[in-house]
């Protein structure tokens, strides 16, 4: 009799087992659904918000739907281009990845929402010409078109592991539902034609100015005998040049909202900024330095604040620039179901710009750390002295090409300053290595050469070619996606 109780017993444990591992399994299923249950339920939200604000106008389902497709293309964009800028500073150990989101996050919103959307009147009349689209409705599905073919587009780069140009991405929707609804004549072919050729001037840019700056560093601070002394010298006035950068670059690019700022302007609150950051940070370069050993290990402290700071300022100019891409066709959509004459000059409503703002640091935290490990750590190894070259190197081009009148990417400024890195380390190693080798008489073999590689070429290969498709990609899915509105909506 006193065994059937303990055999009821292991039975009921046992079933509490088959419980508990179910409920484990349950949980592991779901988590990956996690992210994508909350991005849906904030482009609900953003449904409903949109749906008040349009006032129950007869339009009102039209801007709904914009609403939807714009918080969504903001999803993605969070999710792929702010990896260009936290990647770097995230792959040398300098930030955590929850750092690191934390500090996009809040300079993406600032820069949006304080500085962003000068260049929608781009985006909705600079590329296709709006006089081609006489027609209201034909002009808003072109721009709702270009909106689902550019989201849809970064989503798979997204999941590809390729960081795309977020701007040629929309830039390619707007031409094709263009060329569907008015022919290849309504396409101003000049402004394609610089987009094109950012595509080389933008990466091979980028990647020699970040070349040429980890090369001053390792001349004049690395290989130096004295490291330390060298390091106390060198790091503020590095220092001072990315103050003075980053000064330019967010004049010319995040305060032209605020006030119109020219290029002489600009350079010269840069090289204010520069003067005092000089004097600030020569002073604590020396006291960081302070009883650190001559070794290049040691360099590598004196560069993480700077590099942090750097990835901040980044993502704040960003957000001012990039947030367009997001709500660029909405905010068009929006006026035009208002005021379709002007449509060419559109003004965004403050709702649309927190809608962009919110959807890049959600995007960002729900599904940037894929790219941003990829950015990071898998396409060259990165430490706070390669990654700072590449930030500074990302302002510096964008000063230089705008000074020149040059189209440039963001996103291949970026990624082409970490190639840039990554092939000037293969150079420099090859060419020590048959000194070496000559000295010892046993040059390098081939092979030996080959597994020495520092840049991943399969990582290489996959975002050259996301980067030449992006455009006709995303025109020929957005030429398809206006035929059908276009059927659907007669």
């Amino acid at each position: 009799m006193s065994e059937k109780p303990l055999n009821q017993w292991k039975t009921l444990d046992k079933d509490l087992n088959r419980i508990s591992y179910l409920e484990q399994a349950t949980q592991y299923v779901a988590r990956p659904l996690l992210a994508p249950g909350l991005g849906l339920a904030f482009i609900a939200v953003v449904a409903i918000v949109a749906a008040v604000l349009s006032g129950g106008s007869p339009d009102s389902l039209i801007i709904v739907a914009a609403a939807v497709f714009g918080a969504y293309m903001a999803l993605n964009i969070g999710a792929n281009d702010v990896a260009n800028n936290m990647g770097p500073a995230v792959g040398a150990n300098a930030l955590t990845m929850g750092g690191a989101i934390a500090i996009a996050a809040i300079c993406e919103t600032a820069g949006a929402l304080l500085a962003g959307g000068d260049v929608v009147s781009t985006i909705s009349g600079g590329i296709v010409s709006p006089e081609s689209l006489a027609d209201r409705a034909q002009f808003i599905w072109a721009m709702m078109a270009a909106l689902m073919a550019a989201a849809l587009w970064i989503n798979l780069a997204t999941w590809l592991g390729a960081p795309v140009s977020t701007t040629h991405s929309v830039v390619g929707g707007v031409m094709g539902a263009g060329i569907a609804s008015a022919g290849f004549a309504a396409v101003n072919w000049a402004t394609m034609g610089q987009i094109a050729a950012s595509w080389v001037i933008s990466p091979v840019l980028g990647g020699a100015i970040a070349a040429l700056f980890l090369a001053i560093i390792r001349a004049r601070i690395e290989y130096a005998d004295d490291k330390i002394a060298a390091a106390r010298k060198w790091v503020p006035i590095l220092v001072a040049i990315m103050a003075a950068v980053f000064g330019a670059y967010l004049s010319l690019k995040g305060l032209k909202k605020v006030v119109s700022i020219s290029m002489p302007m600009a350079l010269l609150i840069g090289a204010v900024a520069g003067v005092i950051s000089y004097a600030i940070s020569k002073p604590l370069v020396y006291r960081q330095s302070e009883g650190l050993e001559n070794r290049k290990k040691s360099l590598k402290k004196l560069f993480g604040l700077p590099l942090v700071i750097s990835a901040a300022l980044l993502s704040f100019a960003h957000g001012a620039n990039d947030v367009a891409n997001a709500v660029g066709p909405l905010a068009a959509i929006v006026h035009a179901v208002h005021d379709f004459d002007t449509a060419s000059n559109v003004q965004i409503p403050y709702w649309v710009m927190i809608v962009g703002a919110a959807g890049i640091s959600f995007g960002l935290m729900l599904f940037g750390p894929k790219l941003i490990r990829m950015v990071g750590s898998q396409i060259t190894k990165l430490n706070p002295i390669r990654a700072y070259c590449v930030a500074l190197s990302a302002a510096f081009t964008v000063i230089v090409a705008s000074a020149l009148g040059l189209p440039v990417s963001s996103t291949h400024i970026a990624v082409g300053a970490i190639f840039g890195v990554g092939f000037y380390r293969e150079w420099h190693a090859e060419r020590r290595a048959r000194e070496l080798g000559i000295l010892k008489g046993k040059p390098v073999a081939p092979e030996e050469r080959s597994r020495r590689k520092l840049v991943r070429r399969s990582h290489f290969l996959t975002i050259i070619a996301a980067w030449v498709i992006t455009v006709p990609a995303t025109a020929l899915l957005s030429a398809l996606v206006f035929v059908g509105l276009s059927a659907l909506a007669i």
